[in-house]
C-alpha cells in the first residue's frame, strides 16, 4: 500500500471566507496522447465538452450481474456497519453505497476490465487507481437529487487531490430517463473552476453525502455558467455509460416518478495525482469514501465484462 500526505501548492483555492471570481483551469482535460479504445474524434469531443457518452458499454447480462451485486450489498449488514451505505435523509431508502470495488469482486472486475481501464489510462496519460467507487440509487418517489457542483472541488478541498486529473465513469444499471433524475451536465464548463464559500465543518461528509451545502457554487455562478455553456443530459437504456471529467459542473433533480434509477460510478485518478493533505478541510475523509491507496490497477483478463 502506498500513501501520500505531502502538502503541495494550491492552484485551486476554495472554501474561502469571501467570494472570489471563477478561474480558467490551468490543467488540461486530456493528459495523454497514446492510442486507446477512444477514437481521436471521441477524445477531441471529450476534451471540448468534458464528457463522452458510450452507448451499450455493458450487455444486459453484465448489467444484471452488477444489479445483483447492488441488491446484495444493500442488504449486507457488515457493509452498512462499515459506514459505506448512505440513506435518504427522510426515509430508509438507500441513496449510495461506497467502496463497492472493495466489497464486490464483480465491481472490482468491472474496474479492471481492459476496455474500461484503458479508456481511463488513455485520457489521464498514466497508470490509475480507484479514488472512489459507489452505486448511486435514485429510488422511485423518494430519491432526492444532487445540486449543481464539481466533484473536483470536494475531492480537492476534502481529499487533497492536487489537480482534476481524474475521470469518472457512470454506468446505467436501470434506464436513465429525462424524468427520473438523469444526470445533467454543462458541456465545456469543466474548463472553469468555481471557488466556493464556507469553511469545511468537521466530518462534513456525514451531511454532504445526503445533502451538500458546503462546496457548492452560488446561484449566480450556476446561472452564468448555464447561460454560457448550456445543459445536456445523460439518458439512455441500462448499459449505456458516461465518462466525465472531475471538474464537470453537473447535477440531478429529485425522482418523483415510480421508475427508480441506479448507476455504478468508478472514479479513476492518476497515480501522478496522489492525494496530499486536504486543501480546504481538516482531516481526510474515510478511505471508503476517498481511497488513499494509490497502487495502480492491474488489468483483469476476465471474460465477464469483455
Amino acid at each position: 500500500m502506498t500513501t501520500a500526505t505531502t502538502t503541495v501548492h494550491d492552484r485551486y483555492p476554495t472554501r474561502l471566507t469571501e467570494a472570489a471570481p471563477m478561474m480558467r483551469r490551468p490543467d488540461p482535460t486530456v493528459w495523454g496522447e497514446a492510442d486507446g479504445p477512444f477514437t481521436p474524434e471521441q477524445v477531441a469531443a471529450y476534451d471540448a465538452k468534458g464528457f463522452h457518452i458510450q452507448d451499450g458499454l455493458l450487455t444486459p447480462a453484465q448489467v444484471q450481474s452488477c444489479w445483483t451485486e447492488f441488491t446484495r450489498l444493500a442488504a449486507d449488514r457488515e457493509v452498512a456497519a462499515s459506514g459505506a451505505v448512505v440513506r435518504e435523509r427522510d426515509s430508509d431508502a438507500v441513496r449510495s453505497i461506497f467502496a463497492v470495488h472493495r466489497h464486490s469482486p464483480v465491481i472490482d472486475a468491472l474496474a479492471r476490465t481492459p476496455r474500461i481501464l484503458d479508456r481511463a489510462r488513455q485520457i489521464l496519460g498514466s497508470e490509475v487507481y480507484i479514488h472512489q467507487s459507489r452505486i448511486n440509487a435514485m429510488p422511485g418517489m423518494v430519491g432526492t437529487g444532487f445540486g449543481w457542483h464539481s466533484d473536483f472541488e470536494t475531492w480537492h478541498a476534502e481529499d487533497g487531490l492536487p489537480a482534476p486529473r481524474t475521470v469518472s465513469l457512470s454506468i446505467a444499471l436501470t434506464d436513465n430517463f429525462p424524468f427520473n433524475g438523469g444526470l445533467m451536465l454543462m458541456p465545456g464548463a469543466h474548463r472553469v473552476f468555481v471557488p466556493c464559500i464556507g469553511e469545511t465543518p468537521d466530518a462534513n461528509f456525514r451531511e454532504s453525502l445526503q445533502e451538500q451545502t458546503i462546496g457548492v457554487p452560488s446561484d449566480e455562478a450556476v446561472t452564468e455558467l448555464g447561460l454560457e455553456f448550456g445543459i445536456e443530459q445523460f439518458t439512455g437504456p441500462a448499459g449505456d455509460a458516461l465518462f466525465f471529467d472531475a471538474n464537470s459542473m453537473h447535477a440531478s433533480s429529485n425522482n418523483i416518478t415510480p421508475f427508480s434509477r441506479a448507476n455504478v460510478f468508478l472514479v479513476f485518478n492518476s497515480v501522478e495525482n496522489a492525494p496530499a493533505a486536504p486543501f480546504g478541510g481538516r482531516t481526510p475523509r474515510p478511505s471508503h469514501i476517498a481511497d488513499r491507496d494509490t497502487t495502480p490497477l492491474t488489468p483483469l483478463r476476465s471474460t465477464e465484462f469483455a
